[in-house]
């Protein structure tokens, strides 16, 4: 009996394993909702994914529910985070920063690949949930999590 809860625990860990080639990069399409990892020969996997609840346009202000679009990094991982398992994205940078200052906003932060969904929201229901992040599922997240090394450069395409 030990033994069987030993193995099922081991199961139900979200910190996966990779030992494959390296991802040098990662490429978002948000109009076809797809994210792929880059390697150095080519594409190493594909993810269908989410995105801000207003998925049209490159993120400009805080709270306008867009997902940034232009080139970023993977910055830190989050191992705690509320949706599962997360990777940040290093937006805003100093254009984005630099926009929303001469607007006199803030350009918002925290963007994130991350599991889901929150609390209270069936992503069957409405496939673009996020407050401006890109979400998969929480078993895409774990292999994401794996495979991704903070300081991965990252290009987000309308």
């Amino acid at each position: 009996m030990g033994a069987l809860a030993t193995f099922l625990s081991g199961c139900a860990n979200k910190f996966r394993t990779y030992r494959g080639p390296e991802v040098t990069r990662l490429r978002v399409y948000k109009s076809q909702r797809m994210i792929v990892l880059d390697g150095t020969e080519g594409v190493l996997r594909t993810f269908p994914m989410g995105l801000g609840f207003a998925p049209e346009g490159h993120k400009q202000f805080e709270g306008d529910g867009r997902t940034p679009e232009g080139s970023y990094v993977i910055d830190r991982r989050n191992p705690d985070s509320l949706f599962h398992l997360s990777i940040g994205i290093s937006y805003p940078n100093e254009a984005d920063i630099a926009f929303a200052k001469a607007q006199g906003r803030s350009p918002g932060g925290d963007i994130f690949i991350h599991g889901g969904p929150r609390p209270g929201v069936d992503p069957k229901d409405k496939r673009d949930w996020t407050a401006g992040c890109i979400s998969v599922t929480d078993r895409e997240i774990e292999d994401i999590y794996a495979m991704v090394s903070d300081g991965t450069p990252i290009e987000i395409y309308a």
